[in-house]
């Protein structure tokens, strides 16, 4: 599943090619005609991203939402009339652009008070992240509020939004924190750091499309198996301590994480 960066990535996309023109919507699939059909024509306001939800809202007053899930795809043409392939759940287009989504969990169009709602019910999402600091209280707040294991809770994105699989074990490993210690037992002072550290390393997934969480790799162009510190590294030793990094099952999710180095 894409994480944050990935999203806005896509959004950013979207709305550079997209933003003030009027945008013809169609369903080649079908699944989606008759919301299409509601914002057809209309001009595109702006494209965002909120964790890993992108809304497109449109000077109609609707709002597409749109959440890939595992198997959701986008794909971006020069062109307004590229070739139809495959199972197109919905297609963009304006003049010389057009975009073409495949396979996502969620495509919808809601309403402005709708879209309050999801808004409201995500957690801060580190990408959104302003001077005041209020997202990241908002976290730690919602971190200390719980028992549940901090592994666990930077996976719910009514906690923090945007952050996946990968990130989780390497905000952990970076922060020297276990995944298993209750959230309510985490400092506000490694909470913040946690924060900060996820503003940091998503806004270099946005810059170069990749997970980077090595700081000597951040200005390379490292291979997939160089990018990060214990992600997909079970059973080798820490490059930090030497311990064995390990593998486990967190509601079901893989964990990875080094017993040596976070407690």
């Amino acid at each position: 599943m894409p994480e944050g960066h990935t999203v806005h990535r896509i959004a950013n996309a979207f709305q550079a090619d997209f933003a003030g023109r009027p945008v013809t919507v169609t369903s080649p699939q079908g699944r989606f005609n008759s919301d299409a059909a509601l914002i057809s024509g209309q001009v595109l306001k702006r494209a965002r991203a909120i964790g890993k939800q992108m809304f497109l809202e449109f000077d109609g007053g609707a709002v597409v939402r749109i959440h890939l899930g595992i198997y959701g795809k986008w794909q971006f043409h020069d062109s307004a009339d590229a070739a139809i392939i495959g199972q197109v759940r919905a297609r963009f287009s304006a003049a010389d652009k057009s975009a073409d989504l495949r396979g996502p969990t969620v495509c919808e169009v809601i309403t402005k008070s709708e879209t309050k709602k999801v808004f409201n019910r995500l957690g801060p999402d580190p990408l959104n992240a302003n001077p005041s600091n209020r997202e990241a209280q908002k976290f730690i707040s919602r971190v200390k509020a719980s028992k549940s294991p901090i592994g666990l809770l930077l996976m719910n994105q009514d906690v923090i939004a945007g952050i996946g699989n990968v990130y989780r074990a390497e905000l952990l490993f970076r922060a020297q924190i276990t995944p298993h210690r209750p959230g309510n037992q985490c400092s506000t002072e490694e909470l913040q750091a946690i924060w900060d550290d996820s503003v940091k390393l998503l806004r270099i997934g946005v810059k170069t499309g990749y997970m980077i969480t090595k700081e000597r790799l951040f200005r390379t162009n490292p291979t997939k198996a160089e990018r990060n510190w214990v992600y997909k590294r079970e059973g080798s030793p820490c490059e930090r301590c030497g311990a064995s990094v390990q593998i486990e099952l967190m509601a079901t999710r893989k964990l990875y994480w080094c017993p040596g180095c976070q407690k």
